[in-house]
């Protein structure tokens, strides 16, 4: 069994940054795995943000956050971090993470087998 636990989130002022962590918690070894992080805003649909692919494959990042956002492996903590920078207030969203259930795929593959619950990040004065 898989838990994904996301944290990190919390209230931002505009242009200020942010890094949340996806901490797999079971028999998964995370740098194994593809996994990806989401948002869903408020009356919107859930967005794909980043992957980070299995091993030392490569990420891939949405044109509405590219540039601004990186995901990288925290191999210590068994996670994948999100960093985010001169976040917005159209980045408010609640931010999740999800896994790809096969080993060493890289992103693109689908669909993803699990999901967190995830972190809320709030941008605002």
């Amino acid at each position: 069994q898989l838990q994904l636990v996301e944290s990190g989130g919390g209230l931002v002022q505009p242009g200020g940054s942010l890094k949340l962590s996806c901490k797999l918690i079971g028999l998964f070894t995370a740098r194994y795995y593809a996994v990806a992080w989401f948002r869903q805003a408020p009356g919107k649909e859930p967005e794909e943000i980043s992957c980070i692919s299995a091993h030392e494959g490569p990420t891939w990042y949405a044109d509405s956050v590219k540039g601004r956002i990186a995901t990288s492996r925290d191999d210590g903590q068994n996670a994948v971090n999100l960093t985010m920078s001169t976040l917005e207030p159209e980045d408010t969203a609640r931010y999740y993470c999800a896994l790809r259930g096969i080993v060493g795929v890289r992103c693109g593959s689908r669909p993803y087998d699990y999901f967190g619950q995830g972190t809320q990040v709030t941008v605002s004065t």
